[in-house]
């Protein structure tokens, strides 16, 4: 019988840090915090067993610093490195580096992650395995292939970088007039955030709806899907809200997507928590995006329609636990919505906020689910993502778990920065969410822009 790890090192911060060591607490397992100077009051650190500052506040110097990391997890006795989701999740050359150092990654294998994160190579094996890809290209040498690309393609397309992920290097262009300069600027926009500016092209889908199906691999081959998450309210390629179950696809749809997920789970050696993201159109035909290989920001909807805890068996499935329940065991129930609370300020073109929390209340009540790392006086820093929490609520019904979330954002308050809640009240109103029939426009039309 395998046994689970004694102690983890939690490579993250906020929310998700907290999340963790939450997670470790209720399975006996200590843990340890890293910071960064601009960090060290922050909730994880004093929720965790231990704590290392490795670095100041720049996430290069700090959060992304491998050596410092490794070096915290080897002098505090850590066997495993838990990375939450960003900074160095889907990093392959970190996985690689805690394989090197005996080190159990709490994700997928580093070539996996390579495979995956190359979004070129992962549609090459999604059309292997047979599951359905968007039209498009692979990776483009340079401006002038692109531009033949494109045309061969049809406009709208889509300019894609083939690293990272969080919408970043991702230009959508209308006309040929516009693609030199979207190219150029994802290109340096993806070199920038991911150090890899190759590029390659997709059609861009309109109207379409942005669905994930989230699974779990264990390392013995045994592989579940636990339903999918409608991701369709989207800024710039950034998701504000989600829900679970999709109010926009049929159960057909449902069972063959995830079919899809489970093909490609095994078309890729998955091991781990991992999410296959699909577009879908109006005419229920679903095609391949991309395969996120970590733990997603809106885990908590799928924990709440399933009652399985993501992050438990994240640790379980590296510890080399086999995965005690199948697929016919999964048995979503009710409905749950998700609302990012970011400190940003909508109204100024988002632009972030921070300072210091000078009144915070946490809406309660059953089934509604506030993760966070705020607490009263806690001062929001500005070097990092502005995502400050995560608010959940559970109903039985789509029309219940609108009215909860309604309720719950009326009852948060956040002073002492901005924060997109009223944004989030405004899109609950809206006329075409309540309707389910939203689209990855959505956003778009609620802000007046034109497509």
């Amino acid at each position: 019988m395998k046994s689970l790890f004694s102690k983890i090192l939690v490579a993250n911060r906020g929310e998700i840090a907290v999340r963790i060591i939450r997670a470790c607490k209720e399975m006996g397992i200590a843990t340890v915090a890293v910071f960064s100077e601009a960090d060290r009051d922050a909730l994880h650190v004093s929720l965790a067993d231990e704590s290392i500052c490795i670095g100041p506040a720049q996430l290069k110097d700090s959060y992304l610093n491998m050596a410092a990391i490794i070096s915290a997890a080897e002098v505090t006795g850590a066997g495993a490195i838990h990375p939450g989701y960003g900074l160095l999740s889907e990093n392959a050359k970190f996985a690689a580096l805690c394989e090197k150092c005996n080190i159990a990654f709490i994700g997928p294998p580093s070539n996996v992650i390579a495979k995956m994160g190359d979004k070129d190579m992962a549609r090459q094996t999604m059309e292997v395995a047979g599951i359905p890809v968007i039209p498009g290209c692979r990776k483009v040498k340079n401006l002038a292939q692109a531009e033949e690309e494109a045309e061969k393609i049809g406009f709208p397309v889509l300019i894609k970088a083939r690293s990272g992920g969080g919408g970043r290097g991702i230009r959508l262009v209308k006309t040929m007039g516009e693609f030199p300069d979207a190219f150029c600027t994802a290109s340096a926009e993806a070199r920038s955030a991911f150090g890899d500016g190759a590029l390659y092209l997709e059609k861009f889908l309109h109207p379409a709806k942005h669905v994930e199906m989230q699974l779990l691999c264990d390392k013995q081959g045994n592989a579940v899907v636990l339903g999918e998450r409608e991701c369709s309210v989207q800024r710039k390629h950034q998701k504000l809200l989600e829900e679970s179950p999709s109010p926009g696809i049929t159960p057909e749809t449902r069972r063959k997507m995830g079919e899809c997920a489970i093909r490609a789970a095994k078309a890729s050696g998955y091991v781990n928590a991992g999410t296959v993201e699909f577009l879908v159109d109006d005419k229920q035909n679903f095609y391949f995006m991309e395969m996120n290989t970590r733990l997603q920001v809106e885990h908590a909807v799928t924990e709440m329609v399933t009652g399985i805890d993501l992050v438990k068996w994240q640790i379980r499935i590296a510890a080399g636990l086999p995965l005690n329940f199948t697929q016919d065991d999964v048995a979503p129930h009710g409905h749950a919505i998700e609302c990012r609370i970011n400190a940003e300020n909508p109204d100024l073109n988002y632009r972030p906020s921070s300072g210091k929390i000078t009144l915070l209340h946490i809406p309660g009540g059953p089934w509604v689910r506030f993760d966070t790392a705020l607490f009263q006086d806690y001062t929001v820093p500005p070097f990092y993502d502005s995502l400050i929490g995560k608010l959940v609520v559970h109903a039985q019904t789509r029309e219940e778990a609108i009215r909860k979330m309604q309720a719950a954002l009326c009852e948060l308050v956040i002073t002492g920065v901005d924060t997109n809640k009223e944004l989030h009240r405004k899109i609950l109103a809206s006329a075409e969410f309540r309707s389910g029939n939203y689209h990855t426009d959505f956003m778009g039309k609620l802000e007046g822009e034109k497509h």
